[in-house]
């Protein structure tokens, strides 16, 4: 199924055109943060920490995955990236035809690299209970990134209990992800290159510049090629979730150094289900609509994707990937960033959390119990944190899974072989 460009979108597309002339750190004429890249694939993560230390499920691969890389035959750089990039273009695992200017220029959507926090009372000033947030723990250090910030700077380069990551967001996908910024004992930082290759940021690293594909953590262009950056667990919930289960957290400050419309959503109406994707020219697969969203997983290889409208009928999906027995959990209480003109006022899309279902040694069965998730074997009932709250199993908590949230045409253009999870 080819998916057209919409005609409110290519008008979109002409104003950041002109957003484009405003130099990093500038305001634009209206406010609004220049469009940016975007995109997905399955999470190579490696282990993480959160919730009290206890260690996430991902794929097994070390912090930072160094490949032989299938390179391509020299060819000239994407249009204006020698101008503006010192990247060495001759190492390539992509075809350039596949990369698409965004319409800003490098660093045209400024990362955060100073990013500045404030207490959960100062943060409640300005955030609505429903407002989706990112939060990230490392030991004891929680931080909480709300996508009103991260919407108009999709990325920020932070260190988080001495570990450097990455906290990136790509509005076109709908994708956060939290990577662990560190590659062969360097800490790198990132900005973006003002590209996209199939709606997905392209991101690069300031030590090399080299180019990285966010939806993937690939180094696909430049010195680094061939690595690939581990995903860390990290929960998409609302400010009201986040707030009460973490109420000593950092949050990111509004204070970044950049004039933008924090609060205000600059892609009013782009989740809308009979929409199509921005900049995005490729097959999508017939079996969801394009801009389904799905929570996604991918263990042993095995890429899964959980479309949330099936997630919110059941409430709970006990699988099995590979050789690990995982459990989805869905709650309702999330607004969407994509839909209103005001964030806190999008549509409700619910969130989900991915946990392993072995615990002390045996494996759970969870079911919907009312409002309740409930294990079968003792009747104590969970929370979207994967933590037990009432019952025999009271105060004990499941082992994460890293998960990431997509768009199905995103998701799909990256793992084509994906199982869609059906009841």
């Amino acid at each position: 199924m080819r998916i057209p460009l919409p005609l409110y979108l290519v008008g979109w597309l002409m104003a950041l055109a002109l957003v484009a002339c405003t130099a990093p750190g500038a305001t634009d004429p209206d406010g609004r943060a220049p469009v940016g890249p975007v995109t997905i694939i399955a999470p190579a993560a490696t282990t993480g920490t959160i919730d009290e230390g206890v260690t996430a499920v991902s794929p097994t691969q070390p912090a930072t995955v160094a490949q032989t890389p299938t390179l391509l035959p020299t060819e000239a750089p994407p249009p204006g990236a020698a101008r503006e990039f010192s990247t060495d273009f001759t190492i390539h695992t992509i075809p350039f035809s596949e990369i698409l200017s965004g319409g800003p220029p490098k660093d045209g959507i400024p990362a955060i690299d100073n990013p500045k926090f404030i207490s959960i009372a100062e943060a409640d000033e300005w955030l609505g209970d429903l407002e989706p947030v990112t939060v990230f723990q490392e030991q004891d250090d929680v931080r909480i990134y709300p996508f009103q910030i991260l919407t108009w700077h999709e990325i920020v380069n932070d260190t988080v209990g001495g570990r450097p990551v990455a906290i990136t967001f790509c509005p076109l996908c709908n994708t956060a992800i939290v990577f662990d910024a560190t590659v062969n004992g360097q800490a790198l930082d990132f900005g973006t290159t003002g590209r996209l290759r199939f709606s997905n940021l392209l991101m690069y690293d300031r030590q090399t510049e080299s180019w990285w594909q966010q939806a993937s953590g690939d180094a696909v262009i430049g010195e680094l090629t061939g690595h690939q950056l581990a995903f860390l667990p990290a929960y998409i919930i609302s400010w009201a979730e986040a707030k009460e289960q973490f109420p000593q957290a950092q949050v990111l400050s509004r204070e970044t150094g950049f004039n933008r419309r924090y609060g205000q959503n600059p892609y009013v109406g782009y989740d809308n289900i009979n929409s199509s994707p921005f900049l995005f020219a490729g097959e999508t697969p017939a079996q969801l609509p394009a801009m389904a969203r799905v929570t996604t997983v991918v263990l042993a290889d095995e890429a899964v994707a959980y479309p949330n409208e099936v997630l919110a009928q059941v409430g709970v999906v006990n699988d099995q990937i590979g050789d690990a027995a995982v459990v989805v959990i869905w709650q309702p209480g999330l607004a969407s960033a994509l839909d209103s003109s005001s964030i806190a006022e999008g549509q409700d899309v619910g969130a989900s959390g991915v946990f392993s279902r072995s615990l002390n040694g045996q494996t759970l069965t969870f079911v919907k119990n009312g409002d309740d998730i409930v294990d079968e074997q003792t009747g104590s009932a969970w929370n979207i944190f994967g933590q037990a709250v009432a019952g025999e199993l009271a105060g004990q908590s499941l082992t994460p899974v890293v998960k990431v949230d997509h768009f199905w045409f995103s998701w799909a253009a990256f793992r084509p072989d994906t199982r869609i999870y059906q009841p």
